[in-house]
């Protein structure tokens, strides 16, 4: 086995941040249960803010971003996994304040790790990712609360984004009719390649139905990524007794609202966290989107990318730039 590696390195120096390839060594990881050659990592907005410093995700400096990572382990102090198996870890702390998926190795607790469902190869897993994790537990959630396609359509905001984009697949593969909120013009992406059936522009869905406390219940329920005003218009918006998933705030982190869709309509508000997500469920989403999940188009969804390339994606997610998914090749 090498003793080193490359890796997108973070190191903080006076008046900022440099961001750099840098060869790092096996020793340099933390000594936790299971090693794992990284073959995959995905390129997550969260990723974007640790590369760019942000201390309200990664705390320490230097580090290696990658909240997600898929590969085969090489060395194991549990029983649980042996040397060569295919793995997966996404969340917890990995790529936050635990060196994670931008490098060529990861050192990480057993209790983080997930076998690779079968039906999935280690580049498809980072395929979905964080992303693709997020969007499945929004999907369960959904399913979970009795939403089924003949009540209605299923809005979804941030709609070419990572969540947004597998979201609208999932949905639209499962039967749902999708109306998919972006900014961007988009829409041969979205529809064609995603399944979306309805695109609305993200300026006028607000004025639509955010404008009063509560608007025309045109949705069965929503999948938000953005937060602020969007988040409040699909509140809105839904049906009674429908549900809305929350889990972004690339548009705000506030939420002004009214109690209207909660009281009148008994719309259903919750929060989706993936990096937390307990691991039975993990192992649920998980296994669903390698089988009844999968979109039909999911190679079309993602731009596969090297190390070299890395910095400029993070530097196109940080300002919403980004469409669909990028994931990460290690040589």
């Amino acid at each position: 086995m090498t003793k080193t590696f490359k890796a997108l390195y973070v190191s903080q120096e006076e008046g900022g941040f440099k961001k750099e390839i840098k060869e790092l060594s096996i020793g340099d990881l933390p000594g936790n249960d299971v090693l794992i050659k990284v073959s995959y990592s995905s390129l997550n907005y969260k990723d974007a803010l640790s590369a760019s410093g942000n201390k309200g995700v990664t705390r320490k400096f230097p580090h290696v971003p990658g909240i997600d990572a898929a590969g085969i382990v090489v060395k194991s102090d549990s029983s649980d996994f042996k040397e060569g198996d295919l793995v997966l870890v996404t969340g917890f702390d990995l790529g936050m304040n635990t060196w994670g998926g931008f490098g060529q190795y990861i050192s990480v607790p057993v209790s983080w790790v997930v076998a690779l469902p079968a039906g999935l190869s280690l580049r498809e897993s980072m395929y979905f990712g964080t992303a693709g994790l997020t969007a499945g537990l929004s999907v369960e959630k959904i399913i979970s609360a009795g939403i089924t396609p003949d009540q209605g359509a299923i809005i979804v905001s941030g709609a070419t984004g990572g969540v947004g984009s597998m979201a609208t697949a999932i949905m639209s593969k499962l039967g749902f009719d999708v109306a998919a909120i972006s900014g961007k013009n988009e829409d041969g992406f979205l529809t064609s390649t995603l399944g979306a059936k309805q695109i609305l522009n993200r300026d006028t869905f607000i004025e639509k139905y955010n404008s009063k406390h509560l608007s025309y219940s045109d949705f069965a329920a929503g999948i938000d990524n953005v937060g602020g005003p969007t988040l409040s218009g699909i509140l809105k918006s839904v049906k009674q007794y429908g549900i809305v998933t929350c889990c972004g705030n690339v548009s705000s982190a506030e939420l002004n609202t009214s109690i209207f869709p909660f009281i009148l309509r008994g719309v259903t508000l919750t929060g989706i966290d993936s990096a937390q997500a307990p691991m039975p469920l993990r192992k649920k989403v998980w296994q669903s989107l390698a089988t009844q999940w999968k979109p039909l188009h999911l190679d079309q969804m993602i731009q596969e990318i090297g190390l070299d390339e890395l910095s400029e994606k993070l530097e196109a997610l940080l300002h919403g730039k980004a469409r669909g998914r990028y994931v990460l090749k290690h040589e």
